[in-house]
């Protein structure tokens, strides 16, 4: 059993803040294609939900891995995908690697001041030639007495023009491709990091998305997190934790989804009676219902391994692909039910169709996790051969 009842007051703390602090501005936020990352990170810091399973040492709250689920659910909740997303970046997939592998120095600032919500932190791993093909990035971070040189770019950066440091993974070294990367914090006022677009994107407006480039940028060899070379590995490691975190974020997404078709077709009226009352229709809605579900229980069997110290390479890979599947398919089949609607950009669902289509591709695209799942289980070609 993940949740009890210790679970209960931070979940409703968590839900008056995004019935308050979020949910009013959603709209707003939307349209301005950008959110106050910084006003509302110090809200949630303050109230202790960027830290939640990190260092007590460093301002976290200590707790295990059910919280951050709780967390990540909850934020299901808010009426777009695009702040979610970058709450996740702070607590998920910015800085795991950091509290996990970094120096006491390091932590203390950087890492408490993300906790804090004083600072905004974003992730460089994607460029415009090595998306879900990490090994292939070209940024290079080059040894110079107790500095790193670094130049390159990266693209697709969330958070990116509003934060104020990034987890690089650059190359430091010419040997095999999953042993000469390292993940460097470095700081975005450095001389050097230029923020060169904000990115026009199909959904996710509220979150603001950058292309980034490093120009004989200079960070001193301290800012490397753990050892030179174990950058691949750590990025691994954090992609586990974002990609489950991506699959619980979108379960009560897909909810109100439901929830909201469900309410609009029993109130739209054609041919004499109800939308909702075709069969054709409240069946599927049936079906999509039970396919959240069992997406839940996966998420949540993983959770649930994540807390017994286990691997949860497979069960997380999982979680993403169904997750991504169904981030397409469950607002496709909602919004045609909308009918014309549906295709307008003032309902919730058209906000869903755009948002969810993300789902499928960032952390990981699906053909990337079928690839992870194939050979885990040894049934790529050549495998298994003698």
């Amino acid at each position: 059993m993940l949740f009890t009842a210790d679970h209960d007051e931070p979940r409703r703390v968590l839900q008056k803040f995004i019935a308050s602090e979020i949910n009013p501005y959603v709209d707003e936020w939307e349209k301005a294609q950008i959110f106050p990352a910084h006003q509302l990170f110090k809200k949630l810091g303050d109230l202790g939900f960027l830290g939640l399973t990190k260092p007590v040492d460093y301002g976290g709250q200590g707790l295990d891995y059910s919280y951050a689920l709780m967390m990540a659910e909850e934020l299901g909740t808010v009426r777009c995908g695009g702040v979610p997303m970058a709450i996740g970046v702070q607590t998920d997939m910015a800085t795991p690697a950091l509290a996990r592998f970094g120096s006491d120095a390091l932590r203390r600032e950087f890492l408490a001041p993300a906790i804090a919500g004083d600072r905004v932190a974003c992730v460089g791993v994607s460029e415009p030639g090595a998306g879900s093909d990490v090994a292939a990035i070209k940024t290079n971070a080059v040894g110079d007495g107790d500095d790193y040189v670094i130049n390159g770019g990266k693209m697709w950066i969330t958070n990116g023009t509003q934060a104020d440091w990034i987890c690089l993974l650059a190359n430091t070294g010419d040997g095999p491709k999953h042993r000469n990367k390292s993940l460097i914090v470095v700081p975005m006022k450095t001389a050097g990091v230029t923020v060169a677009r904000k990115l026009d994107k199909l959904g996710m407006h509220s979150s603001d998305t950058a292309q980034i480039f490093f120009d004989n940028v200079r960070v001193p060899k301290r800012n490397r997190i753990g050892e030179e070379g174990m950058g691949f590995t750590y990025q691994m490691l954090q992609f586990q934790e974002e990609r489950l975190w991506g699959a619980a974020a979108s379960l009560k997404a897909h909810d109100l989804t439901i929830a909201d078709t469900i309410d609009y077709t029993r109130n739209r009226k054609a041919f004499g009676h109800s939308i909702l009352d075709n069969q054709t229709v409240h069946f599927r809605l049936a079906e999509l219902q039970t396919e959240v579900e069992a997406l839940r229980a996966l998420v949540y069997r993983a959770a649930e391994a994540m807390i017994a110290g286990e691997d949860v390479t497979k069960l997380a890979t999982m979680a993403k692909l169904k997750a991504g599947r169904l981030g397409r398919e469950i607002p496709d089949a909602c919004l045609q039910f909308w009918g014309g609607m549906g295709y307008m950009n003032e309902t919730p669902v058209s906000r869903a169709y755009r948002d969810g289509r993300l789902t499928s591709i960032g952390g990981g695209a699906d053909e990337v996790m079928l690839g992870v799942l194939c050979k885990m289980m040894g049934t790529l070609p050549g495998m298994g051969q003698t």
